[in-house]
């Protein structure tokens, strides 16, 4: 019997492989957008309920806290005068378009779509901080014997989350070549 396709049968077989081995850069972009939803979801609740530089106790080593940050990680830069407000936004929007793009080119590589997704939706969440209130919303606070870890948002443990898997992608990569 012959087949109705002009393809050989083995071809079909393998593309269809191929499209359940890869996913669509839209789906990774929509987990993007659910890690920005998400962030700015808890930033609101915490701007609401508590007063700058307010600061709740939740365990013996973690407070939910109203800060902001007008720099870069660790408050890099947050005294510099404002124009490190542009500088930052203008360099999330930059690594997110240069993120969709990579989404475009790697989508059969599922743990590193997933980290710069991740990365994306993070970035993204903190660019509109600074569009919106000039400063980033920070309200996680962990701590020991007085010393306290820099507070940071949702969007900075997804950064932070991606940035850990784009190493293990890495390093899973390099020992299967290797």
């Amino acid at each position: 019997m012959a087949s109705t396709s002009s393809r050989p049968a083995r071809a079909r077989g393998t593309r269809s492989a191929q499209r359940r081995n890869t996913t669509t850069p839209l789906l990774w972009m929509a987990f993007a957008l659910l890690v920005v939803v998400l962030d700015q979801f808890l930033k609101i609740l915490v701007v609401r309920e508590f007063a700058y530089g307010e600061s709740r106790p939740v365990t013996s080593f973690f407070n939910l806290v109203l800060v902001y940050n007008k720099g870069a990680a660790f408050s890099f830069l947050a005294d510099a005068g404002g124009w490190q407000r542009w500088f930052f936004t203008v360099l999330g929007l930059a690594v997110g378009g240069f993120i969709v793009w990579m989404l475009f080119r790697h989508t059969g590589q599922k743990l590193f779509c997933l980290a710069v997704s991740l990365i994306l939706g993070g970035a993204i969440g903190n660019v509109i901080d600074r569009i919106a209130y000039g400063h980033v919303v920070d309200f996680l606070d962990f701590h020991l014997r007085g010393y306290h870890w820099p507070a940071f948002n949702l969007a900075d443990c997804a950064i932070t989350v991606g940035a850990v898997l784009i190493i293990v992608d890495e390093l899973r990569r390099v020992r299967r070549n290797g």
